[in-house]
């Protein structure tokens, strides 16, 4: 009789929440309707791949594709947290990197299923370092993604479609908010293929956030 194995590292207890098409042009580039209202899908605490380790290339999909995301770390518990007040909900300001299966994600809206094959499988969420909101001048975040050396994307918050506070709230209402939840609030146009040996940077302004190799 094969012996079950068990696992006794602990994983972190947070939720990883998402964003879809957040920024027009992102949704166009795909051929997707403008959302009116966010689109929200989940991760599970093992898809973070954390501390700049690599990501090393699955089977089971061909194309998966990098998205990079500016990403929110809540700081305190809340619910149905008014508009108003949600800028007290977040501190610190990092980069992600929302790995998509595209060849699964393509099969599954043929079909009408659910996105969490193509989105939440492991090592899928991949997190940059964070910095105190303080310390960034504007609100307009200027962020971008370089691929071997190469910007890739080019993005900045005054272009989203849905603002921080309001994603805030708006999730607040279906889930409760609680210290340490990342979200990750949508990616620019320039998505595209990742490929083994590729190297990612992820950059607010002039610092560099985000490490990452393709094993």
């Amino acid at each position: 009789m094969a012996k079950i194995l068990s696992l006794h590292f602990k994983l972190p207890r947070m939720k990883i929440i998402c964003i879809g098409r957040n920024y027009i042009d992102h949704a166009k580039e795909l051929n997707n309707p403008v959302p009116k209202s966010p689109l929200i899908f989940m991760k599970p605490s093992t898809a973070l791949l954390k501390d700049g380790k690599p990501f090393y290339h699955p089977d089971f999909s061909k194309n998966i594709h990098y998205e990079l995301e500016v990403v929110l770390k809540i700081c305190k518990n809340g619910k149905a947290i008014p508009e108003k007040y949600a800028k007290d909900y977040f501190e610190e300001i990092g980069l992600g990197i929302d790995l998509t299966a595209r060849d699964i994600q393509d099969i599954c809206k043929e079909k009408g299923n659910p996105w969490e094959l193509a989105k939440a499988f492991d090592h899928s969420a991949v997190l940059g370092s964070f910095v105190n909101k303080k310390k960034i001048e504007s609100e307009e975040i200027k962020f971008k993604l370089l691929k071997n050396g190469l910007v890739v994307q080019n993005g900045n918050t005054k272009d989203l479609i849905f603002k921080f506070e309001y994603l805030i709230s708006y999730i607040s209402k279906y889930f409760t908010l609680q210290k340490g939840d990342l979200i990750f609030t949508g990616t620019p146009a320039g998505v595209g293929k990742i490929n083994i040996e590729d190297h990612y940077e992820g950059w607010i302004e002039n610092t560099k956030y985000l490490d990452c190799r393709i094993k």
